[in-house]
């Protein structure tokens, strides 16, 4: 079974169009389906139609309840134009799609356990995690997971980390280490592929001037898919990626282990069990849930 990776699609169609024509059997999203880029709507119907499942992101949070950023510089300040402009482009189902998207999933399949989030297991929308090995392990602790499967940072990287791989499969729609293709991760057979693919960016472009009216968000986004300078230029100043925030979900927590016999089966035929957990529930909630309904 070829388990098709996605995260980070912000919005840019062209991109995620150029990664689905790949072969895979399922598809399973790590969130931030939107903002950025011209097209959200179109993003969040395919996922919608055709992930397995999909869990929210923090910018699918901001957009879903409407939360309004102010920027002066870097990611912020693109996010604050852009925010409005994704909210008016979405319709009222799909906001609600990604409102009730839940911040953990939890599925198995012939036995590999499979853990999703967007940031990380302790702070599941914001947290941002480096490919560090010592970062993670305190992380997993109490994990009893095959595969943590992660977003967020836009950074590609796979790690083993205390019998767990933890596999970020990058960002679909706006990279952010100078690479302008498409990336994403394939799963298959227990082994991981990071891959890219070149998409049309002029596609992204000229709908982005159709849809961006400020110059200088349209010039930032327009470097950066691209696979320009602005990026290594925050970096510099500071303002890339985001500082860890405070911890919204306890260390040790032991998500309940779901169990199925799927691994391996073509989708029409994986019925593989899965959870999905209370969109504003602590940890404690989520097992409890999570007991209740495997008792």
């Amino acid at each position: 079974m070829r388990l098709l990776v996605l995260a980070d699609i912000h919005s840019n169609r062209a991109a995620l169009e150029a990664v689905v024509m790949q072969a895979f059997d399922a598809c399973v999203c790590v969130g931030d389906l939107v903002d950025y880029g011209p097209e959200p709507g179109p993003c969040v119907d395919w996922v919608r139609e055709n992930a397995l499942y999909c869990v929210r992101g923090n910018h699918d949070h901001g957009v879903a309840q409407e939360v309004e950023v102010h920027g002066s510089a870097g990611f912020r300040y693109l996010t604050g134009v852009t925010r409005p402009l994704t909210i008016a482009a979405l319709t009222s189902q799909q906001r609600r799609f990604l409102a009730e998207l839940p911040t953990w999933r939890m599925f198995t399949i012939a036995g590999k356990r499979f853990l999703m989030v967007h940031a990380t297991p302790r702070d599941p929308m914001d947290e941002y995690a480096q490919a560090d090995p010592n970062f993670w392990m305190p992380r997993l602790r109490g994990l009893d997971v095959d595969f943590l499967l992660v977003g967020h940072t836009h950074q590609p990287y796979v790690l083993q980390v205390n019998g767990t791989t933890i596999v970020n499969p990058g960002s679909v729609g706006l990279n952010r280490d100078g690479d302008p293709r498409a990336s994403y991760a394939i799963i298959e057979d227990g082994h991981v592929q990071l891959c890219r693919v070149e998409y049309p960016i002029g596609a992204t472009l000229t709908r982005l001037e159709k849809v961006v009216h400020d110059p200088v968000a349209r010039d930032m986004l327009s470097d950066i898919y691209r696979g320009g300078p602005y990026i290594q230029k925050w970096r510099s100043q500071g303002r890339y990626g985001q500082l860890p925030t405070t911890s919204s979900v306890p260390a040790g927590a032991n998500p309940q282990e779901l169990r199925s016999s799927n691994f391996g089966k073509p989708m029409s035929e994986c019925t593989a069990s899965e959870h999905a957990f209370p969109a504003n529930g602590t940890v404690s909630q989520c097992l409890d849930t999570a007991r209740a309904s495997t008792a």
